[in-house]
């Protein structure tokens, strides 16, 4: 009920015509947009991915763990595309995305949307170290909406 009534009211401030929902309530936000994403802030799970972005000047990707994890078992990325189960453990860059390695094995505009797509992935705040996100707590995460109860949300 909340998502429903955020992104209605994201629709009407925006002027949207439709809605894809396509991830992370980030994407949804960027979909929304027609100005662009903001800094998104990662969820339990996610894995920000700093590598080289930084140096890039661009901003570090935040991939969305259990968005993909609900639609594909561990095998197909763990597995079929030897992607290592530690954040910062693989040399993931663009070249090899664009290749067809890593997340260029779906990401290549045919099963999701391809790499020209910059905005998509790459959302986190500049700066923020490479890791997988493991509370909704983390100090150096951007939190541009505050939710004060989530029902779905995991209790410790």
């Amino acid at each position: 009920m909340l998502a429903i009534n955020f992104i209605r009211v994201y629709k009407k401030w925006l002027g949207a015509s439709k809605i894809v929902i396509v991830g992370s309530l980030a994407t949804v936000l960027w979909t929304l947009s027609p100005v662009g994403m903001p800094e998104a802030k990662a969820e339990y799970a996610d894995v920000v991915i700093n590598n080289y972005s930084d140096k890039a000047k661009v901003r570090p990707v935040i991939f969305p763990h259990w968005f993909h994890r609900i639609r594909y078992t561990c095998k197909v990325c763990h597995a079929d595309l030897g992607i290592k189960l530690k954040a910062g453990g693989n040399e993931i860059n663009m070249a090899k995305i664009s290749e067809g390695k890593f997340c260029g094995a779906c990401h290549n505009g045919q099963i999701a949307w391809g790499v020209e797509k910059c905005n998509l992935c790459h959302t986190a705040k500049p700066g923020t170290p490479t890791l997988m996100h493991e509370s909704t707590t983390q100090p150096h995460m951007l939190e541009p909406l505050v939710i004060k109860s989530d029902p779905l949300a995991i209790k410790k």
